[in-house]
C-alpha cells in the first residue's frame, strides 16, 4: 500500500505509550496497535485530529506516501 502509517515513529519521537494515546484520544489501546501496523483501510479524521493534538504533530508527520515502485523488465 502506498500510504505508510508512521505513528509508532511520532510516539517514539515524543516518548508516549500507546496505551497513553489511547487514553488521551478516547479509543482502544488495540485501536492504536491497527493503526500503527498500518492494518487500517481509512482514519476518521476527527481521529486524526485528536492524534495530531495529543502528539503536537500534523498530519503529515504521521502517514507517508510512497509511491509504488515500477516492475523491473
Amino acid at each position: 500500500m502506498p500510504i505508510i502509517v508512521e505513528l509508532d515513529v511520532m510516539l517514539a519521537r515524543r516518548k508516549m505509550r500507546s496505551r497513553e494515546l489511547a487514553e488521551r484520544i478516547g479509543i482502544t489501546e488495540q485501536n492504536v496497535s491497527l493503526l500503527k501496523s498500518g492494518k487500517v483501510k481509512g482514519i476518521r479524521f476527527e481521529t486524526l485530529e485528536q492524534i495530531c493534538a495529543a502528539l503536537e504533530c500534523q498530519p503529515g508527520d504521521i502517514l507517508v506516501y510512497q509511491p509504488p515502485e515500477e516492475p523491473k523488465d
